[in-house]
C-alpha cells in the first residue's frame, strides 16, 4: 500500500493505474476525432461553397456598364430548398450594396477578397453559426472599373452532425474494444493476485497457535519469497514459544516437588508442636505453601492450555456429570449444594481433558467464595449451532467494577487465601481455543454465572 493511496487495495490500486491511462487515452482518441471529423467535414462544406460560388458568379454576367443575371427561379429553389441545409446567398454591388438573394448577409471583417479569388469565413446570421464564402469580380468599361461581390453561406448544422455520425462510428467499436480490455485487465490482475488470496485465506484460517510453515507451490517468485519470509518468521515465533513453555513446565515441575515436600514437613511439625505461636507460625507457612503450590499446577495448566486444543467428538453433558460427581464430596465438606441440570446428552467436538480443566476451574471458584448453605449449579444446554457450559452460584457476587477485570491473569477480587488469580483466564483461555468466548453475569437476587459458549 502505498503512502499516496492509503486505505486501497493492492487490486484496486491495479485497477486505477492500468484503467485510467486507458480512460484518458481512450477521451483524448475521442476528442481528437471529433476535431479532424469536423476538419473533415469543415474541407467538404468549404469545396461546396467554392463551386457554389464559382456556379453562381457565372450566371451574373456583366454588359457594359450594367449585370446581366441569368438566375432561374428553378436554380434558387434548389438553393433554398433544405432548412437544415439551405444554402444562403448574396449577389451586390458594389460590395455590399444589396441585388439579389438574401440581405444583410455578413461581410468578411478584416479581410478583402482577392478579385477572381474565393475567401473562405465563419460567421453568425440569423442565430445560426455558418461557413461563408464571398469572391469579388471587376466588371465594366476600362475608365469606368465597378466591382461585384458575390457570396454563399451554408449552415455548420450539417458540419455538426457528420462530425458527430463519424465519431459514433469511429468510437463505438474502441468503447466495445475498451470494455473488452477493461475485463481483460480485471481478469488479469484477479489471476496475477490469486496466490496472494490463497495466502491470506490460508493466514486467516490459521489457529493462533498454529506455528507451522505455510505451504505455497505454484505462485510467482515474489510470493515465494514473501511466503519464506513470513515462514522464517514463524520458525523464529516457534522457537521462542517453545523455549518458553520449556521454562514454565520445567520451571513447574521443578517446583512441585519441593512444594509437596514442604507441605508435608509442615504438616508433621503442626501434629508434633502443642505450643499456639509456633502452631501459627507454621500455619501460615502452610497456607503459603500450599497457595504456592495451587500457583504452580495452575501455570502448567495454562501452559497446556495455550496449545491448539485437540478436538475429538465428545458427549459435554456426561463430561459435566462426571466432574460434578469428582467434585461433590469437596462440595458436602464446604457446606455447599452442588448440582447438574441441562441435556441429557450433548455431542460436541472439543477436547475433553481442557473442558475438564475448565469445569474444575469454575467450580473450585464457586465453592471457595460461596459461603456455607449456598448452592453452586453446573448446566449444559443448546445454544443454536453452540453449546454452552455454565457455573452458577447463589453467593455474594461481584461488583460491576471487578467484573470489568475478572478475566485478567492475576487478578483476584478477593485476599482469601488459596487463590492466584488464574483459574478464570484459564477457563477463557480454554474456551477460546473451542472457537467460543468466556462472559460473566450478575444473577437475581444475587450470585453469579459464568457462561462459556463452545462451538
Amino acid at each position: 500500500m502505498t503512502a499516496s493511496t492509503p486505505g486501497l487495495s493492492l487490486r484496486r490500486q491495479l485497477l486505477i493505474w492500468l484503467l485510467l491511462p486507458q480512460l484518458v487515452l481512450w477521451a483524448g482518441g475521442g476528442l481528437l476525432a471529433y476535431r479532424i471529423a469536423l476538419s473533415y467535414a469543415e474541407k467538404g462544406i468549404d469545396q461546396s461553397l467554392t463551386q457554389s460560388v464559382r456556379a453562381l458568379a457565372r450566371q451574373v454576367k456583366p454588359i457594359g456598364s450594367g449585370l446581366l443575371i441569368d438566375f432561374p427561379r428553378a436554380a434558387q429553389d434548389v438553393l433554398e430548398q433544405d432548412p437544415d441545409d439551405r444554402i444562403s446567398y448574396m449577389v451586390s454591388s458594389p460590395p455590399g450594396q444589396f441585388l439579389l438573394g438574401n440581405q444583410r448577409l455578413p461581410q468578411p471583417r478584416g479581410l478583402t477578397p482577392v478579385p477572381g479569388e474565393p475567401l473562405l469565413y465563419s460567421a453568425s446570421f440569423e442565430g445560426r453559426a455558418m461557413r461563408f464564402v464571398a469572391m469579388d469580380l471587376n466588371y465594366g468599361e476600362d475608365n469606368s472599373p465597378q466591382t461585384m461581390r458575390v457570396q454563399v453561406g451554408k449552415s455548420l448544422a450539417v458540419q455538426q452532425r457528420i462530425a458527430r455520425e463519424l465519431i459514433a462510428d469511429m468510437l463505438a467499436p474502441l468503447l466495445a474494444a475498451g470494455v473488452l480490455l477493461s475485463l481483460a485487465v480485471y481478469g488479469g490482475i484477479q489471476r496475477g493476485l490469486a496466490p496472494l488470496t490463497r495466502l491470506t485465506a490460508q493466514l486467516e484460517h490459521r489457529s493462533v497457535n498454529a506455528l507451522s510453515p505455510i505451504g505455497m507451490t505454484q505462485a510467482p517468485n515474489e510470493v515465494h519469497a514473501l511466503v519464506q519470509a513470513i515462514n522464517g518468521l514463524l520458525d523464529e515465533v516457534a522457537r521462542n514459544v517453545n523455549q518458553e513453555k520449556r521454562f514454565i513446565n520445567d520451571a513447574a515441575h521443578q517446583l512441585r516437588t519441593p512444594l509437596a515436600g514442604l507441605i508435608s514437613q509442615v504438616e508433621l511439625a503442626q501434629r508434633e508442636t502443642a505450643d499456639p505461636v509456633l502452631g501459627a507460625r507454621l500455619n501460615k507457612v502452610r497456607t503459603g505453601a500450599e497457595r504456592s503450590a495451587h500457583l504452580v499446577h495452575q501455570l502448567l495448566t495454562l501452559a497446556r492450555t495455550e496449545t491448539t486444543a485437540r478436538r475429538e467428538t465428545l458427549d459435554l453433558a456426561a463430561l459435566a456429570r462426571e466432574v460434578a460427581r469428582e467434585w461433590t464430596p469437596k462440595a458436602v465438606a464446604s457446606g455447599v449444594d452442588l448440582g447438574f441440570e441441562g441435556n441429557d446428552h450433548r455431542e460436541m467436538q472439543g477436547d475433553a481433558l481442557q473442558l475438564r480443566e475448565a469445569m474444575a476451574n469454575l467450580i473450585d471458584n464457586a465453592l471457595r467464595y460461596t459461603p456455607r448453605g449456598s448452592a453452586v449449579t453446573l448446566k449444559v444446554e443448546a445454544h443454536g449451532d453452540s453449546t454452552r457450559l455454565i457455573v452458577e452460584d447463589n453467593g455474594p457476587g461481584l461488583s460491576d467494577g471487578d467484573m470489568a477485570h475478572v478475566f485478567q491473569r492475576f487478578w483476584r477480587a478477593s485476599e482469601q487465601p488459596g487463590g492466584c488469580g488464574l483459574g478464570l483466564a484459564i477457563v477463557k483461555e480454554i474456551a477460546r481455543r473451542h472457537g467460543g468466548d468466556a462472559q460473566v453475569e450478575r444473577v437475581v437476587p444475587q450470585g453469579l454465572r459464568v457462561i462459556l459458549t463452545l462451538t
